[in-house]
């Protein structure tokens, strides 16, 4: 496994459609890998294949939905599509390769998707607040996509420090 480089606003490939993955193979398993290390070592919640690099229908998201005691795991999404959405939440967001800007975005709050595992086996999951929040805004980053399109408003410096220090 290695560390990827997390490509920022600037890089064009942030904004270009990826083609589905083909071929379930050994170069897919190390994307996959690198990804879910690249996303642990960053501290972030989810990450899309456009956001290192390769411009591939691939995702891997931190499920942080779990009962207390539990480890948040990895979802490995490949060739991910949305099959249903239900519910509204609206919040900040924010993305690993926009370092420190947030915004206001809404999302639905349930989120189902089919998807295909690293070995091609089809598949469906389903996440609640964050991780609904997650799966859309990755999903996004497919069709080149970033959440500052889908945001309501920009958040200020001063309301970010306000969130932080929950006084919002």
């Amino acid at each position: 496994m290695a560390l990827r480089n997390i490509l920022t606003k600037e890089d064009q490939t942030l904004y270009k459609k990826c083609r589905p993955v083909t071929d379930f193979n050994a170069r897919l398993h190390q994307l996959l890998d690198d990804m879910g290390e690249t996303l642990l070592d960053s501290d972030g919640v989810g990450l899309a294949a456009p956001q290192v690099g390769v411009l591939r229908r691939v995702v891997v998201v931190l499920e942080t939905n779990v009962p207390e005691g539990q480890e948040p795991y990895l979802i490995e999404l490949v060739n991910p599509e949305i099959i249903s959405a239900s519910g509204e939440q609206s919040g900040a967001e924010g993305c690993l390769s926009l370092p420190g800007e947030y915004g206001l975005v809404k999302r639905p709050m349930d989120v189902t998707v089919r998807a295909q595992n690293r070995y091609g086996e089809t598949f469906s999951v389903s996440g609640t607040g964050l991780t609904a929040r997650c799966f859309c805004h990755e999903l996004d980053h497919l069709e080149g996509v970033i959440f500052t399109a889908r945001a309501e408003r920009m958040l200020t410096e001063e309301e970010l420090q306000r969130r932080e220090n929950n006084e919002d």
